[in-house]
């Protein structure tokens, strides 16, 4: 049964992601763990569960299933759905401590946006280790004797996570406008889906080359929408009126009439499919976040090169110098101003700096999380450590 619903968790997340699926939270013994074996943490987001699963399918472990709402952990910890007080009540509730000799619990780095290691290690008698990027790394950093390589901190928009996510906008697009077309223009329906389909996988095929262009420094406004539009989005609807026009051309049928509501048609498509074409992605900052325009700041006055900041950063901007007990921004246009390192800082050395010149300090950060639109709000469930 389990491997049924785990294909349907697949499928269903495949198509309907902008839907969050949850997973029972609780303990999943991973083959046959004993009383040494390594604990693992990860929120309820259902997919992610059965990727985790899958990755500790060689090992003997335990996992924890904690409480983040159905929503993925990255998401769910900046956002304030996944906290530092659901990683104490799952440690708590699922009695792993009667289980284990160790206290040890690694969680996924991308949750150090939200979930405070200080706190659950003064709150509780376990030891956070922050596990890598994505669970496929997972084996190989229980090898490399619980030590992640560069390439395990760092997250990627590759070619098929650029196709899942051509996926998941073509389809409610599709949905949606076939209902439409299927009404005024029935005999157009297949072409209409064929052009969402190509639009949706144009533009995130070629999304590496977006994102050099979209400028930098827009944010949302309750007055505005945000197009991440530009001469790539431009060329991309200019190929589709190629198409249209042969179709005016050389198919019977289809005259300049349909040619005329067919590039409008798509011009709106296209526009919706690149708005906020940067949120949809883990490599850029959302347009919609005023936070983008935000720079961190480190104070080397305060810093002595712990390397908290390095070991939680999915976009490479530290380097650390253990010798010299010091560390450096070496690539501060990577940021995504995810706050993971002001958060995990245990000597608040790092901070965000807005446009003006003022100071976001690390306790709002901590206490404070970004609603969807981007807007610091405060979490009560971020703050009652019990």
């Amino acid at each position: 049964m389990s491997f049924f619903y785990d294909v349907f968790v697949i499928v269903y997340t495949f198509l309907f992601r902008m839907f969050p699926l949850s997973y029972k939270t609780g303990i999943i013994r991973i083959n046959h763990p004993d009383r040494d074996s390594p604990v693992f943490v990860t929120g309820n987001y259902a997919l992610t569960v059965i990727r985790v699963k899958q990755a500790l399918k060689t090992l003997n472990c335990f996992l924890l299933v904690a409480n983040s709402k159905g929503i993925n952990v990255w998401c769910g910890a900046t956002g304030g759905h996944f906290t530092t007080h659901d990683v104490l009540s799952i440690l708590k509730t699922s009695g792993i401590a009667e289980m284990v000799n160790h206290r040890k619990v690694i969680l996924p780095q991308l949750a150090a946006t939200g979930i405070e290691m200080k706190e659950i290690e003064r709150e509780s008698s376990w030891k956070i280790v922050w596990g890598p990027v994505y669970a496929k790394d997972i084996p190989k950093f229980i090898e490399n004797e619980w030590t992640k390589t560069d390439n395990m901190r760092k997250v990627t928009f590759t070619f098929i996570q650029r196709i899942e996510m051509a996926v998941i906008w073509a389809l409610p697009f599709s949905i949606i406008g076939s209902l439409i077309v299927g009404f005024i223009w029935p005999n157009m329906l297949l072409l209409f889906n064929a052009l969402i389909w190509g639009l949706a996988f144009l533009t995130y095929t070629f999304f590496p080359y977006y994102v050099k262009q979209i400028p930098k420094g827009f944010h949302f406004s309750k007055y505005t929408i945000l197009f991440d539009f530009n001469f790539l989005t431009f060329f991309i609807w200019l190929l589709t009126e190629i198409v249209l026009l042969c179709l005016a051309l050389f198919v019977p049928g289809f005259v300049w009439q349909d040619f005329l509501q067919w590039s409008v048609t798509l011009l709106i498509v296209l526009l919706f499919i690149s708005m906020d074409l940067k949120g949809s992605t883990p490599i850029a900052k959302s347009g919609l976040h005023e936070e983008g325009t935000i720079k961190i700041n480190l104070d080397l006055d305060k810093c002595k090169g712990i390397g908290s900041c390095k070991e939680v950063c999915p976009r490479e901007c530290f380097e650390v110098d253990k010798i010299n007990h010091t560390a450096k921004v070496v690539r501060a246009s990577q940021c995504v101003q995810c706050g993971a390192c002001i958060v995990q800082c245990p000597l608040d050395a790092i901070v965000f700096r807005n446009i003006k010149g003022e100071i976001i300090n690390p306790e709002m950060i901590r206490k404070y999380k970004l609603n969807l639109l981007g807007k610091r709000v405060e979490d009560p469930g971020a703050t009652k450590i019990t």
